[in-house]
């Protein structure tokens, strides 16, 4: 089977930061803290943890479709069309319907519905339960939105790996592209979590940062890290054949050429000591993209802000590089959009192609206290200027899943 090359010709983001990709890359240039008090919840649900990374000022496009939509179905079918507008790609127009489809997915799902629904139910009766209940909140229903806002009539699926399942929708499209079922997926993740119950459960497992101050209460790498912030949005791209986006005068933005995924089989939570996983699935994706580890010039850490997966993933970075560990820029952009969930990886590989494109390397904000077992460059003092030929980013999720993604700048 002849190996094709991947190419991504569009993205599309609603983050914290921005509800589109250029305010959220414009964010992240700057440094900006998308965290602040809680509003989607109210405070008397919200225990110790009061801080989070909310999208502000969003309206979906239509408001009858909208309500039939629980709100990370708003936030990825919104990224989705700004991703297919910025590729250009038209379905029936310059692609088969049946060759280009949907890997979506989303490590919550429709929690607010659900939440609002059963309240509901209790309050008023079962009879009052929405007859559009589960089809807002099924697990796969954000492939389905997508697919049929655009007509995609190729494969369409939900992949559901925690807050892995960004990075691995983009990584399985690449895989399928790559051995030819298909010519473009419309690739990627979206999060809503902002629900009083979904927050309790994180907040009950001491997973989340308690601190009031939003400058130090997201601060990965940081020897007084105590836990990560929610934040929600969605992140998509589209993943094409090469030579389908050279057929069709696409402007091609990157190119993804590596992509490994592993499971710990560890723990529900925690990562596997030393991130032995997670060293895996980086090995993996440059073993694919065929290159030596020092190549990477830039590594956008899944960095949580969390006590073990800040230390595993180091641990990990320097398993797969060795010395070179300690000559690549390392950063976690969570310390500004919080941590989306599924939604993450896909934001943050949006992220790591505009850093390659626009050669700056975004900054780990709020990091001020050095730990000695986290002894890389993790670029705390502010975005700095590089050129990237080859970037990775890496998402792990609950139940040990991981996934990485590498990027090459394009050349034709």
């Amino acid at each position: 089977m002849t190996e094709r090359r991947v190419v991504i010709t569009g993205m599309g983001a609603v983050s914290p930061l921005g509800n589109n990709v250029t305010e959220t890359w414009e964010g992240i240039k700057a440094g900006k803290n998308g965290i602040g008090l809680i509003t989607k919840i109210e405070a008397s649900d919200l225990l110790d943890v009061t801080m989070g990374a909310e999208v502000k000022n969003f309206e979906y496009r239509d408001k009858k479709e909208g309500r039939r939509m629980d709100l990370f179905c708003q936030y990825g079918a919104t990224a989705a069309a700004e991703a297919m507008a910025d590729s250009g790609l038209v379905s029936g127009e310059n692609i088969d319907p049946d060759r280009i489809g949907v890997y979506a997915g989303s490590g919550i799902g429709g929690v607010s519905t659900l939440e609002n629904e059963i309240k509901k139910g209790a309050a008023r009766g079962l009879g009052r339960v929405s007859p559009v209940m589960v089809p807002m909140i099924i697990g796969n229903i954000l492939a389905g939105n997508i697919a049929i806002l655009n007509k995609a009539y190729g494969s369409a699926m939900d992949i559901v790996t925690a807050c892995a399942c960004g990075t691995h929708a983009i990584g399985e499209a690449w895989r399928t592209i790559r051995h030819g079922y298909i010519d473009a997926v419309i690739a990627g993740a979206g999060e809503a979590p902002f629900a009083a119950t979904c927050f309790a459960g994180f907040a009950n497992m001491t997973a989340m940062s308690q601190r009031q101050d939003p400058d130090r209460c997201s601060t990965p790498f940081d020897k007084e890290r105590d836990g990560f912030i929610m934040g929600e949005g969605a992140g998509m791209l589209i993943v094409e054949a090469h030579e389908h986006a050279v057929a069709r005068g696409a402007n091609i933005i990157a190119e993804l050429v590596g992509y490994g995924s592993t499971c710990d089989a560890f723990h529900i939570t925690q990562p596997a000591p030393g991130g032995e996983g997670a060293a895996k699935a980086m090995q993996m994706a440059l073993d694919y993209a065929g290159i030596e580890p020092s190549k990477i010039a830039y590594i956008n850490a899944h960095g949580t802000g969390t006590p073990y997966n800040d230390l595993y993933e180091t641990q990990a970075i320097k398993s797969v590089f060795g010395e070179a560990a300690y000559k690549i820029p390392v950063s976690s952009t969570k310390s500004m959009t919080g941590h989306m969930l599924g939604a993450a990886g896909a934001v943050e590989a949006i992220i790591s192609i505009k850093a390659m494109a626009d050669s700056l390397i975004p900054p780990t904000i709020n990091l001020k206290v050095r730990d000695e077992e986290l002894d890389l460059d993790y670029v705390s003092e502010g975005v700095r200027g590089a050129e990237l030929e080859y970037v990775m980013s890496n998402s792990l999720g609950f139940g040990g899943h991981n996934g990485t993604i590498i990027f090459k700048k394009y050349v034709d």
